[in-house]
């Protein structure tokens, strides 16, 4: 006899351009509040994976790294924090999820749904105005500032703030990303803003190729559009199209991921797919966004292309903007002299979906470069809420 499917208090949110199912931790059953197998087969169940048909049809997925994503939240730990936010990317292909990074997006939607689950004490949320929720990004172990719209004693989701990726309007939610270079080490883990790495000719045609590794939101490897044979203006299917270009730039990834520290060995990349990131880097460029709008090069500072999970995204991850910003702001990285060579405190770049404007700060002490904070608005809804259910 089949036992009936359990039922789990769940809220399906949009942050920024990403989607996925937000839970208190108190609510999912008790074998699932601790870290390990079972909570991650429970969660890789509520989203649908693995599904050799790479659709979800039989989840919450999307079947896409943008909409195949699960939040776990509960009151912080961490003194002067509100929340703790624990982040899983879902494989949607394999039975894996990847908790080694930060969602960027996501955070956006963590305030609301914080205040709106009693996570956050009652005196810090104003009648009307911005309630300022204190993250404690458990992942990489940062904090994050979340500014929520509040309108008599309620979360405000509606509003006139537009973002390029999302296509509805909504209220704008100022995320501030706090020191977010990797504390336990370099900012450019290999103390070089610019690597020259060695990689084989059926990769790139001479077998060298310049990369910016750094870690600042996330870990992001930069290489130049051009070295790679691209102008940096293409679009999702441009490349989501071509196997043997994304096989090629999972090479580069696991390469550079070896180069970073981050594994021992290049095998080692398919257990972690969300960290490092790959992005490539190219000048301002006019092109059409995916949505038909004209982006002209006076736009923009700088065109990045980015891939999660083995796929060009399509538009940027929250995370990997900081790490845009943050070597936008450092002379000398591969993405700042593509963004002209200047020193800057904010950058405004092109991606598939459009252009997101991004500040960061980063400043030079005792010849080590310090990434003080990124900052960058986003905004985010609850799309339904309620109950998911999950044969047991």
């Amino acid at each position: 006899m089949f036992k009936p499917q359990i039922k789990i208090p769940a809220t399906y949110m949009r942050g920024g351009t990403s989607k996925g199912v937000f839970f208190n931790l108190t609510d999912l059953p008790a074998y699932a509040q601790t870290a390990g197998e079972a909570r991650d087969n429970l969660l890789l169940r509520v989203i649908g994976s693995p599904d050799p048909y790479d659709k979800h049809t039989d989840g919450m997925g999307g079947a896409t790294s943008s909409t195949s994503k699960t939040v776990i939240l509960s009151e912080s730990e961490k003194a002067e924090h509100d929340v703790d936010y624990l982040f899983g990317q879902v494989a949607i292909d394999k039975p894996f999820i990847d908790w080694s990074g930060n969602c960027g997006n996501l955070t956006a939607a963590v305030g609301a749904f914080a205040i709106n689950n009693g996570l956050v004490d009652s005196s810090r949320i104003p009648e009307n105005g911005i309630a300022v929720v204190r993250i404690w990004q458990v992942n990489i172990q940062k904090t994050i500032i979340a500014h929520i719209p509040i309108t008599q004693g309620e979360v405000q989701e509606t509003g006139d703030f537009e973002l390029d990726g999302v296509t509805f309007p909504a209220a704008e939610v100022k995320v501030e990303f706090l020191d977010p270079a990797d504390a336990d080490g370099d900012m450019f883990p290999t103390g070089n803003l610019v690597d020259e790495l060695q990689v084989p000719e059926t990769l790139v045609a001479n077998g060298k190729l310049k990369a910016t590794l750094i870690n600042a939101g996330i870990p992001t490897m930069f290489v130049n559009a051009a070295d790679i044979d691209y102008l940096g203006t293409e679009l999702q299917d441009d490349i989501n199209s071509d196997s043997a270009a994304l096989a090629r730039f999972e090479a580069l990834r696991a390469l550079g991921a070896v180069k970073m520290g981050l594994i021992k060995d290049v095998s080692e990349a398919a257990a972690r797919q969300h960290t490092p990131k790959i992005a490539f880097v190219a000048p301002p460029a006019d092109y059409t966004s995916s949505s038909g709008k004209a982006i002209k090069a006076t736009d923009i500072d700088v065109n990045v292309r980015a891939l999660s999970m083995g796929k060009l995204h399509h538009a940027m991850m929250g995370t990997a903007a900081v790490a845009i910003a943050t070597a936008a702001a450092i002379p000398g990285t591969l993405v700042n002299q593509s963004a002209g060579g200047i020193e800057r405190e904010e950058v405004t770049f092109g991606h598939p979906s459009g252009t997101l404007k991004v500040g960061a700060k980063a400043t030079q002490e005792d010849g080590k470069w310090l990434a003080k904070k990124a900052i960058m608005s986003r905004s985010a809804r609850i799309l339904m809420e309620g109950h998911v259910r999950v044969p047991e």
